[in-house]
Formats: C-alpha cells, structure tokens, sequence
C-alpha cells in the first residue's frame, strides 16, 4: 500500500471514530441530568474517552504518511460520518440538506484528494522555524480572540487555526521522532511537542467558548480554519505541493470551495436539531412531533424525528 492509500484510509478510520465519539457524547449529555460530573463515573464516558484518544493517535499515524495538504481536510469526514451515525442513534431520517452537504463535502474532498497526493512527508520544522509559527500563530489569536469580543466566529477561527498549527507542530514531531535521525528528547522535539499541548489545549478551550453562541456556524467555521492553517505552513516551510500546476491549483480550488459549502450545509443541520431541543426540551428522538424542511424551490419534506 502507498504511503498516500495509508495516510488516507488512517484518516478514514480517525473520521469515523471522531465522528461516533461526538454523536455519544451529545447523547451521553442529553440524558444526564447530574452534569458533567456525573458523566464523569459513567463506562459509557468512558468510553467516548477511549474513542477520541484513538481518533488521535490514528491522525497522528496518518500525518506520518501523508502531506498536511491531504489528511487535514479529510478531517471534515468527521462531520459527513456523524451524519448518518446521529440519525440512526437519534431514530431519525437524514434531510434533504444534510445529503446535500454529504455530497459536496465528498466530491470536494475528491478533488483534493487527486491534487494534494503526494510522497510521504520527510521534512521538519526547524525549531527557529516552529516558534515563529507559534509566535505568529499565538499574536493572530490574540488578536481573534481579544477581550470583549463576543463568542463567535473570530473564537472558531482561533479555534480552528491553533488546532490546525498544532497538527502541523505534530507531523514534525512524529517525523522527527520515526526517521531515527536524531535523539528522540532534542530539543527540538521537546519544544515542539510542547508547543503542541499548549495549542491543542488553546484549540479545544476556544471551541468551547465558540459554542456558547450557538454550534452551527462556529463548528463549520473551526472545521474549514483547521485545514487552511495546517496547508499554509505545509506549503511555505514544509515543501508540499500540489500536484497538476496550474490546472491542479485550479481544481484544488473548487474543490476547496465544494467541500466549505458541504460543511455549511452539514452544520446547518446540526442546528435545526439543536433548535428544536432549545424548543421542545427533548432530544431529536422523543420530540412529539415530525419536523418539516423546505430547500430552496422545494414542497415542505416530512421527517420522522
């Protein structure tokens, strides 16, 4: 198998485990009544725990294998597998919508998928070149997430940059620590690693403050910063290309643009649901009645909660 096939069937399998991870936690939380703390004693937490620990160290695997180009768009088959997943759990039909976004999530993925292949990644940071990363990276939240500004769409973007960055920080430290070239505790590894825990800590303490004004926007706009932050660094200090010229920038491009407007729509869905727990005070799957959904020149559609 080539390093391409394995970086993205990694990437596959983290997607999926990320993906039924979220859809147990959302039920887990719906259903207790104690708060976080109760969930706290409970295997099926738990369980959610082990589930995303192992997401991680399956992206991880893929980043050693694949250009930061190609698994970290993958990233949003995250929201394309908790689609179906959610609405099994849930004892709903998928809309019309939600297949909508599902296609042109997977159809721009595709496109990214023929331009971002490439050969297994075996440059580095330097450690001067990851801490002007950090550096810029920590001024740019600074100024995304600056005091007084209300949660939202800067702290998504914040968000989904720091989470990006940290990506990127890891592929160096799993390159640096795999191609026994040097000493597994250098300081380059040491410091980046560390930069790595401070970002995903700062990613993950963001997205929270994000979402207190509501999950639909924030979530795609965290999902699209992601890619975006990891492919700058990728492009100008990793060596990664993309693959067909002109042509393949081109399709990149659309690609890029399909896969944002998919996302858009994936998380549209997630707050009609999140509205109509706001509404009726259940979950999707005990609402007393069926929710209707009109896209754009359609008759109302009927679903079964």
């Amino acid at each position: 198998m080539s390093a391409t096939l394995l970086a993205v069937a990694l990437s596959l399998v983290s997607a999926v485990a990320y993906a039924a991870a979220a859809v147990a936690q959302e039920r887990l939380a719906s259903r207790s009544a104690g708060g976080t703390l109760r969930l706290l004693v409970t295997g099926a937490w738990w369980g959610t725990v082990l589930l995303n620990a192992g997401a991680a160290l399956l992206h991880v695997a893929a980043l050693k294998y694949g250009p930061l180009t190609l698994v970290q768009p993958l990233g949003a088959l995250t929201l394309v597998a908790a689609v179906p997943l959610g609405a099994r759990i849930a004892g709903r039909r998928v809309t019309v919508g939600e297949w909508r976004g599902t296609a042109l999530t997977l159809l721009g993925l595709a496109a990214l998928l023929v331009t971002a292949s490439g050969p297994e990644p075996d440059d580095t940071l330097s450690l001067p070149q990851a801490l002007a990363v950090a550096g810029l990276t920590t001024a740019l939240i600074g100024v995304l997430a600056r005091r007084g500004s209300r949660p939202g769409l800067r702290h998504a973007t914040a968000s989904g940059v720091a989470s990006g960055v940290a990506s990127a920080l890891t592929q160096t430290v799993t390159v640096a620590t795999t191609d026994r070239s040097g000493s597994l505790l250098s300081a380059q590894v040491v410091v980046v690693a560390v930069l790595v825990a401070l970002f995903a800590a700062g990613g993950l303490l963001l997205s929270q403050t994000a979402y207190q004004g509501g999950l639909g926007a924030p979530l795609a706009m965290v999902t699209l910063a992601n890619p975006v932050a990891a492919a700058v660094i990728g492009l100008s200090l990793l060596g990664e290309r993309l693959q067909g010229g002109v042509a393949g920038f081109l399709l990149a491009g659309a690609g890029a643009v399909l896969a944002a407007r998919g996302v858009v729509l994936l998380t549209r869905g997630t707050v009609a649901r999140d509205s109509l727990v706001v509404a009726t005070g259940q979950v999707p799957d005990q609402a007393p009645a069926p929710i209707e959904e009109r896209g754009p020149g359609q008759s109302p559609v009927a679903f079964a909660p």
